[in-house]
């Protein structure tokens, strides 16, 4: 008879057809004999040929106890024969058999009286290899062990995903009773699981009969209904002997702490990388708006969806600023970044406005006290206590703002202001880690942003100092029309050196200083402000250029070891002349009319403050319409260009015939002075005026 086909299943389970056979009585090799009352064989089964090595022919009609049982046990083997027979109770035992090629084998008996319809009496045997009973025993012994033991969930489900049977791992991880989950699916016993993807999952594996190995699952079951969980499901098809698919087995195991630390553990790395991150890119300037936009557009979006760094205004003005309960903060915002929203941007102080919060303020509350404020959840009634004004609450409620973090910025013992961030596109409220992050974040800003305040407030003096002592000149003077400029260096450092002058002497002449104090700072500006009020004072005794600068060299030999360079130069209308002195400077330009612009060829000198070298006064004819112009290095000299490059382009750049001397200073500063050179540009220029 052939083997039946696959199982047809009502769609409540119950079966309406055949089953496949199953494969265990093919794997024990099962032998049937069956005896007359007189003890011969009268049944003879295949695979009682294969246990004891006889055909049917050969075994059917002699007596079963002669051709399978030594002589010596055959008393034993007639009585318990007897017994059988006489009583009708079944034995069951292992007895050893001999088997036609000689060898002896221990069989595992079932003997049982049969009766026939006229009465008659048989015995059946049934038989098998005890080796292999006892190694299917142990088999089962073990997988059963193992299955009730072991300490990872299994389960069994039959072709429809209904559970068959779970251990008791797998009843203590779902927390309901193994028989409770039989006969039901994933999504009866677990509702609250998002059992989908698993039950397709396991359709693609009886399907397929490909394994599925560690496929990660997320939810709550009643085991622990209020926290989330995470398990490891493995899924393999069972198949019997022939083939046939039985169901699934399932093993799952709870790795929820395993799962919990490695988010810990990338959490904490991307943490050390924002960290390192913010070193690198935090503080590459000592431009203190610029160090601002950097710490925010650290923040954002790998902590916060948007950011803000607020400075009080009276640590601007360089003072301490203590608040009490009661007051209010006036804070300066510096710089905002929001990652596409613009309802928060709406919402933000925009950066250099200057705007008073209230005592009630998250912000205000974070800079009095030096603490930080968390709001994991924010509530509709919290977004005024977080937002400028009640208009900014509604654009943030708009923008989804949910979670709201701001940390002090403290360097050197001093509350600067605040780093301000929230969360709208980001699900997850910020958390004590985040909360570490951002401190650590606006610990490292603060130092970096507190040098650039200290640097820029440097900056404003020696600007403020260099300023006050450059001279306010009229637009003409004696026989010359003069035009001037001066632009300050992008650092504080370099601020101060540079410095021009236009001095009226007698007899309608008119002298005309350019210098450069080599240093920079306030003491370079300081140091400028001595050269140029003693070359006023030379300059009104009436003195040769070069006796000019002699007495300079002199002076600056006395300013702890300050050393500049210098032009000086007389203009005289009446002989339409020009002496000019020159001390380590720069050579001036001459552009007159019909002729190609060119440098002044003069002795270069040495620079003030070097003393011991004597310095050569040059006369150059200089008639009305000629202009002369001087300048300081910060025009000409870059870090890409030879010096001779950029010579060859003042050049040019004076060829062209615009007669606005103001426009000239302009067109030179915009073109020559480049970005990256930072010191100082002092510019002048003079034209011979005809006489009146």
């Amino acid at each position: 008879m052939g083997s039946a086909g696959p199982p047809v299943t009502e769609d409540n389970g119950q079966l309406r057809g055949p089953v496949p056979p199953s494969g265990l009585l093919d794997v024990l090799g099962m032998a049937s004999v069956v005896l007359d009352a007189e003890g011969r064989i009268v049944l003879w089964s295949p695979q009682a040929e294969e246990l004891f090595g006889y055909t049917a022919g050969e075994a059917l009609g002699r007596y079963a106890a002669r051709i399978m049982v030594h002589e010596r046990h055959l008393d034993l083997v007639a009585k318990l024969f007897a017994d059988v027979m006489s009583t009708g109770q079944s034995w069951a035992g292992a007895f050893p058999v001999r088997h036609k090629d000689g060898s002896t084998r221990l069989v595992e008996f079932r003997n049982m009286r049969l009766m026939d319809d006229h009465g008659d009496v048989y015995a059946l045997g049934l038989a098998a290899d005890q080796e292999t009973v006892r190694r299917l025993e142990r088999d089962v012994a073990l997988s059963s062990r193992m299955v009730s033991q072991s300490p990872t969930g299994l389960a069994v489900l039959d072709t429809a995903l209904r559970f068959v049977s779970v251990n008791p791992a797998l009843a203590r991880i779902n927390g309901i009773p193994a028989e409770r989950h039989t006969g039901r699916r994933i999504h009866e016993v677990l509702p609250s699981l998002d059992a989908g993807p698993l039950e397709a999952a396991a359709r693609r594996v009886l399907a397929s009969g490909t394994p599925l190995v560690d496929q990660r699952a997320t939810g709550r079951t009643p085991a622990d209904p209020d926290h989330d969980h995470t398990w490891t499901v493995s899924l393999y098809r069972l198949e019997d002997a022939h083939g046939t698919v039985l169901g699934v087995a399932a093993s799952v195991a709870d790795v929820t702490e395993q799962y919990r630390a490695g988010v810990e553990a990338e959490a904490a790395r991307r943490r050390l990388a924002l960290v390192a991150d913010a070193s690198a890119r935090i503080g590459t300037s000592l431009d203190l708006d610029r160090t601002a936009a950097e710490l925010a557009d650290v923040a954002v979006p790998e902590l916060a969806d948007i950011a803000a760094v607020d400075l009080l205004e009276a640590v601007m003005a360089g003072r301490r600023s203590s608040l009490g309960p009661a007051q209010s903060a006036m804070i300066r915002a510096l710089a905002v970044r929001a990652d596409e929203s613009p309802e928060a941007l709406r919402a933000a102080d925009p950066p250099g406005r200057i705007a008073r919060y209230g005592p009630d303020r998250l912000v205000t509350e974070c800079v009095r006290t030096g603490e930080p404020v968390l709001v994991a959840q924010v509530k509709d009634d919290d977004l005024p206590r977080i937002a400028r004004s009640p208009e900014a609450a509604v654009l943030l409620g708009r923008a989804g703002v949910h979670s709201y973090l701001a940390v002090p910025l403290i360097a050197r013992g001093e509350v600067l202001g605040a780093l301000d961030l929230k969360r709208t596109r980001n699900p997850l409220p910020f958390s004590h880690d985040d909360l570490l992050l951002a401190r650590e974040l606006a610990a490292r800003a603060a130092v970096q942003i507190d040098n650039a305040r200290w640097y820029q407030s440097a900056r404003d003096t020696a600007l403020t100092l260099q300023r006050s002592l450059l001279p306010s000149h009229p637009p003409v003077t004696g026989g010359l029309e003069v035009a001037s400029r001066y632009q300050p260096a992008g650092a504080t450092t370099e601020v101060g050196g540079d410095w021009f002058d236009v001095i009226a002497l007698d007899g309608g002449r008119t002298a005309l200083v350019v210098g450069d104090v080599m240093g920079s700072g306030i003491s370079a500006a300081a140091t400028m402000g001595r050269l140029r009020t003693a070359t006023t004072t030379l300059a009104s005794l009436g003195l040769d250029p070069a006796r000019v600068l002699d007495h300079l060299d002199k002076i600056a030999s006395e300013l702890d070891d300050s050393i500049a360079t210098c032009l000086y130069a007389v203009h005289d209308p009446a002989p339409g002349q020009l002496r000019i002195a020159n001390a380590g400077h720069l050579p001036p330009a001459l552009i007159r009319s019909g002729h190609a612009p060119r440098l002044l060829d003069l002795p270069t000198g040495a620079p003030l403050g070097v003393g011991g070298v004597a310095f050569a006064t040059t006369v150059f004819d200089f008639t009305p319409g000629d202009r002369l112009l001087l300048y300081t290095d910060g025009l000409v000299e870059t870090r890409r260009q030879s010096l001779d490059e950029r010579l060859d382009a003042l050049l040019e750049l004076l060829a062209d015939p615009a007669d606005a001397l103001d426009d000239v200073c302009d067109l030179l500063l915009r073109t020559l002075h480049q970005p990256d050179n930072h010191d100082d540009v002092a510019v002048l220029i003079a034209r011979a005026r005809p006489e009146d």
